[in-house]
Order: structure tokens, then C-alpha cells, then sequence
């Protein structure tokens, strides 16, 4: 697989919710947990489960920073 996002982490499905339309996917990458919303439907393409082993990719041209 190539992909042209620089930002490939490599991590373990801990988390798979699904909703009505989407799931909310969490991969743990190393002791940070981050979070995806995808449809149903590439979960089930996918395979996504626990304990597997999946990627979050990340490609954006901006990121916000915010604090209180």
C-alpha cells in the first residue's frame, strides 16, 4: 500500500463502536489513543477488530491548536 499522507501510525484496534451510519474506530499507536469516524460499511471491509493491528493515516493541510 502507498498513500501520498505522510503520517502513517501504526498501532492496535482497541475500540469499535458503531452507530447508526458510522463507527468510531480508536487505535492505540504506542500510549496515545487516537480516534477515527468511518462508515459501517469500511469497518466491515476492513475487518477492523480488537486486538488487530490497523493504521491510522493522516493527511491535512492545516492543524488547529486551541487552548483554554
Amino acid at each position: 500500500m502507498k498513500l501520498s499522507a505522510r503520517n502513517v501510525l501504526k498501532g492496535t484496534v482497541v475500540e469499535v463502536t458503531k452507530g447508526a451510519v458510522n463507527a468510531i474506530v480508536r487505535i492505540d499507536i504506542g500510549g496515545a489513543v487516537v480516534s477515527s469516524s468511518i462508515t459501517i460499511s469500511a469497518v466491515d471491509e476492513l475487518g477492523l477488530k480488537v486486538g488487530e493491528q490497523a493504521y491510522a493515516v493522516i493527511k491535512a493541510s492545516d492543524v488547529m491548536v486551541g487552548r483554554d
